[in-house]
């Protein structure tokens, strides 16, 4: 079944509230790491602007880090639903203006 514009566009109003309600975001993952010796760390690894990147997480700091990962995934899909549903939209707007059902 096809979705209105009202439709796409009150999908659209949830995702923005949802981005807006977002709090701190890394991307990135963290795991924790084994030294040589056998102590453990945690260690979050991220990529930004083509380079691979990590950094050692105190473990005061751990769910911190890990609510702002979990926060900057779902930002990743709450934009990418938000892309997908403007591409809809748009479709919507074109075969509405002409009359048609071509893509």
């Amino acid at each position: 079944m096809r979705k209105s514009h009202t439709d796409i566009e009150a999908e659209i109003a949830v995702i923005k509230k949802s981005l807006s309600e977002l709090g701190h975001m890394h991307p990135g993952s963290v795991s924790m790491q084994k030294r040589a010796r056998g102590s453990e760390y945690y260690q979050l690894s991220y990529s930004a602007a083509g380079k691979g990147h990590t950094h050692y997480v105190r473990p005061g700091d751990v769910d911190e880090v890990r609510e702002a990962v979990a926060n900057y995934r779902k930002f990743r899909e709450l934009t990418n639903c938000w892309i997908e549903l403007e591409i809809a939209f748009a479709k919507c707007r074109r075969e509405g203006a002409s009359g048609s059902s071509h893509e």
